[in-house]
């Protein structure tokens, strides 16, 4: 057998740097902030992006999040609409997020630093459950969360915002009707569990959560829910010229991800939202107040 000194010394271990050897804490965050801190979002560093055109730059933002608890689950659902400035940026944008088993993460804000968040958050729960054997705790997804919104406040004051919304199922509480939970965040980390049974976030939100405090209902099961949330979207976009309402020639619809205790978090499919959607609009047709 080899000797020890020598397996020490191979190439491998040799390129790799000293952080990857070094004891610490299950984050994965915790790591990259110490092998390679300049990769967070909202670190940025000196002089990396030249200079900033003296009219400034447009940066794309996404807008419309929807969560919604049913009996059984909880949802979360967001238009497709991304905005740089006054124009439409993109159409067909991913704003909500799978992040694991049981969990799931919409984002508002600057999108470009909202997606960094939601997957560097996804590889924080994979990373746990791999170091530590088990997943973490849905209060303990919130907190980290928690944490990497807080992280990025810096980039917040200048106007590099992001507001995520999450949603998560905890198979192992003893009330399942109380399992499914919404929790919101502002810009400096403070988290909030929404006990309405339904919240929105991003630019059209205001208009999102009149909606649903109409339509609100929490005893409906899942398709009830997925409709909920697809009229607070179309009501959205109705007053806000930065929500995208359901686009049926480009066959665009809002994004729809269901959590509960039988099949954890998925999202569904295209086809399904886009069938609920027009159940909507045909019933609008005759009701356009709704």
């Amino acid at each position: 057998m080899e000797p020890r000194s020598v397996r020490s010394m191979s190439p491998v271990n040799a390129a790799l740097p000293a952080p990857y050897f070094t004891p610490g804490s299950p984050s994965f965050t915790d790591f990259v902030a110490t092998a390679a801190p300049h990769l967070l979002p909202g670190r940025i560093v000196p002089g990396a992006l030249g200079d900033v055109p003296a009219g400034g730059v447009e940066i794309v933002h996404g807008t419309t999040i929807v969560a919604v608890a049913f009996t059984g689950g909880v949802l979360i659902a967001g238009d497709r609409r991304a905005t740089a400035g006054n124009l439409v940026a993109q159409r067909d944008i991913e704003k909500v997020f799978v992040t694991d088993g049981y969990s799931a993460v919409g984002i508002a804000g600057v999108a470009g630093v909202g997606v960094e968040v939601v997957r560097l958050f996804t590889v924080e729960l994979e990373h746990y459950e791999k170091i530590e054997g088990v997943p973490l705790s849905l209060d303990g997804k919130v907190n980290r969360l928690a944490g990497m919104v807080r992280s990025n406040l810096g980039a917040a004051m200048q106007g590099l915002a992001v507001v995520p919304l999450f949603v998560g199922y905890d198979p192992d509480a003893t009330d399942s009707a109380k399992a499914g939970r919404i929790v919101s965040f502002d810009v400096t980390g403070n988290k909030s569990e929404e006990v309405a049974g339904y919240y929105a976030v991003g630019s059209g939100s205001l208009f999102a959560r009149s909606a649903l405090k109409k339509r609100y209902d929490p005893s409906v099961g899942v398709d009830a829910a997925i409709r909920m949330a697809v009229e607070s979207i179309y009501d959205a976009a109705d007053d806000d010229t930065a929500t995208g309402g359901p686009d049926l020639t480009r066959r665009i619809f809002p994004q729809v991800v269901t959590i509960d205790a039988a099949e954890g978090a998925v999202r569904r499919p295209d086809d399904e939202v886009g069938e609920v959607v027009r159940a909507m609009i045909t019933d609008r047709l005759s009701r356009p107040g709704g």
